[in-house]
């Protein structure tokens, strides 16, 4: 059975990806740590202490190729990607092997501004466009996830 883990921490689709995962019979997890404990009925949750990529390494860990993973994190879907998995942002934006060495990079920059005492504006306000663009993206993922069996 093919499995969808959330990196459930920051991510505002949770329930929208729980309904449609569930029109594919695809098994959700949600993973977070002790400071966040998102539970939902009828899924798993793993929480895992508190710590510097905790709950990165035991979604990645959990991962079989094929599965399916919702992030905001370039590193942690670079290693998804590594496994084979499908991932994709809660704004619908897919994540493979074509883009992440550009997203990587572009985080990187980001994080030597941020060292060096500069500011970056963080993202914008989350729209009802943001929540169609990432059902259309996950439900393509969906599919071709299936058809993979």
């Amino acid at each position: 059975m093919k499995k969808l883990l959330i990196d459930a921490d920051a991510c505002p689709v949770i329930d929208l990806a729980l309904f449609i995962s569930s029109q594919y019979e695809i098994k959700p997890i949600l993973f977070c740590d002790t400071s966040h404990r998102i539970e939902r009925e009828n899924t798993i949750t793993i929480i895992v202490p508190k710590g510097p990529d905790s709950v990165d390494f035991k979604l990645v860990n959990a991962l079989s190729p094929g599965d399916i993973v919702i992030t905001n994190d370039y590193g942690l879907a670079a290693m998804c990607l590594a496994k084979r998995a499908f991932v994709v942002d809660s704004n619908g934006r897919e994540m493979t092997a074509d883009n992440i060495d550009q997203l990587l990079a572009f985080r990187y920059e980001g994080a030597k501004i941020r060292r060096s005492g500069g500011r970056l504006k963080g993202p914008k306000k989350r729209t009802e466009k943001n929540n169609i663009s990432f059902e259309s993206k996950f439900r393509q993922i969906c599919e071709r996830a299936i058809s993979e069996r």
